[in-house]
């Protein structure tokens, strides 16, 4: 093929497989040239063959962006890429940045990554618990049944005694087990909340969380997150700007190790913060997601609230294993019955076996010897990187702690991740603001990002910006 064939078709391929989503930037024809070592000619000619397939569009001033296509539309090179290598997009929306996860074992780096490395997980544990959950015939036995709604009981006595060690009192009645942390997340919002309703959230924040909201048609208000926890001042000036009736009444935080900066909230924000929910009538939703990373004593609004405004949300897919979900939250008496009764419209059962194998790791201590051998492994990776980072001229916009790293990279990250997109995978910054912007920070995974390739490549590709 001629060069110009050969980037029409490593750009339609990128389309194709949805690394490169609907409305992102193409580079700049000069950047491209420059990537690529071809003409400036080249890169015109082929931008001209992508339009003319449709795939691209031209904007006046602004360059070339990737259209929204018409799902019936197949063929021509979308067509050509069918047999291609397994879809990997680029983290420039929420749901990109979740199909990136799903790619096989053995793709390509993913220094953005939201989990911990498959190596780093403990099959052995997983399987002697599904083991021991199926021992005796109970596998059967739960197969030809309806699980109970809130959740096996076996399984919400051993959370209670769980989340006791962070200061959060509950009885197994005041807990419901989910599919996940995010199924929590979703079954408070979809009771509490309705379309049209506002809600608070920390900016900069969870893109997934974002797009869901926005998906149940909730009008989403972005709190800044410091590093020690939100912009009190700025969350009541966002609540007294709205007409009393469409005032929020619902807070999503993350207090510890928050994603992506890898800060947790202190005692001084966590009392205003209560002060204020108190003031205005509003439920806090708690997701302590990564609890299992971070010293136990690090606060909780549910501690300190005792759960009377707080809702506390919690999962095991960042210690033990993305794909076995179990999840909970430990809600207040008056409500736990409405968010069983919303978990039972969308799941209308509990998935028994998963939830017994899940008990046996708690009440054997297998999960709390498993999580101390992360946090040290974490340690020791993040000691790496946060060199690794430095000493290639990036710098750290909060202190490294937990999972992830904030970095700022100098240059806006996702034209770097356009740039690094044939073999590493970023999650660009602009993902965690409820309206994405141009920005220089970009997540890093403390455990994916110590190959020292990554960061050469980094500095290679923010010298061609």
């Amino acid at each position: 093929m001629t060069l110009v064939e050969q980037l029409t078709r490593r750009f339609a391929e990128h389309i194709g497989q949805r690394l490169l989503a609907p409305g992102a930037r193409l580079p700049s024809v000069r950047e491209c040239a420059h990537h690529h070592a071809v003409s400036p000619h080249t890169v015109v000619a082929a931008y001209d063959q992508l339009q003319a397939q449709g795939l691209v569009e031209a904007r006046s001033q602004r360059g070339f962006f990737v259209r929204e296509r018409d799902p019936r539309a197949v063929g021509g090179a979308r067509a050509g890429v069918a047999a291609a290598s397994p879809v990997r997009p680029l983290p420039n929306s929420a749901t990109a940045l979740i199909r990136g996860m799903f790619q096989a074992p053995g793709g390509r780096s993913m220094p953005g990554l939201g989990t911990l490395p498959a190596e780093w997980l403990d099959a052995a544990m997983l399987t002697a618990a599904m083991r021991r959950a199926n021992a005796g015939g109970q596998a059967a036995a739960f197969a030809l049944h309806y699980g109970d709604p809130a959740g096996e009981l076996r399984l919400r006595e051993a959370l209670a005694t769980k989340i006791a060690d962070f200061g959060v009192v509950a009885s197994s009645e005041q807990i419901a087990t989910t599919i996940g942390a995010t199924q929590a997340l979703d079954i408070v919002t979809r009771t509490l909340l309705r379309a049209g309703d506002s809600v608070l959230v920390d900016e900069p924040g969870w893109s997934v969380e974002y797009a869901r909201l926005a998906a149940l048609g909730m009008r989403v208000l972005p709190v800044p997150r410091g590093e020690s926890g939100p912009d009190v001042a700025a969350m009541r000036r966002l609540i007294e700007a709205q007409k009393p009736a469409a005032r929020p009444r619902l807070y999503i935080t993350v207090s510890v190790l928050h994603n992506p900066t890898g800060a947790s909230l202190s005692l001084q924000s966590a009392h205003r913060v209560l002060q204020l929910a108190t003031e205005f009538d509003l439920h806090i939703v708690e997701d302590d997601t990564y609890a299992h990373l971070a010293p136990a004593h690090a606060p909780r609004l549910a501690a300190l609230d005792a759960l009377e405004r707080t809702i506390y949300v919690s999962g095991f897919s960042k210690i033990l294993t993305p794909n076995w979900r179990v999840g909970f939250l430990a809600a207040p008496a008056a409500l736990i019955d409405r968010f069983v009764d919303t978990k039972l419209l969308t799941t209308l059962t509990t998935p028994s076996g998963g939830e017994l194998a899940m008990a046996h790791c708690l009440e054997q201590g297998w999960l709390r010897r498993h999580a101390e051998r992360v946090r040290v492994r974490l340690a020791a990776a993040r000691e790496r990187t946060t060199k690794l980072a430095e000493s290639h001229g990036c710098s750290f916009a909060a202190p490294p702690h937990g999972l992830f790293g904030w970095v700022d990279t100098g240059v806006d990250t996702e034209r770097l991740a356009h740039t690094l997109i044939d073999d590493w995978l970023i999650a660009p910054g602009s993902i965690f603001h409820a309206e994405p912007r141009p920005t220089t920070l970009m997540r890093i995974n403390f455990a994916t990002s110590q190959d020292p390739r990554f960061w050469k490549a980094l500095v290679a590709a923010r010298t061609r910006l």
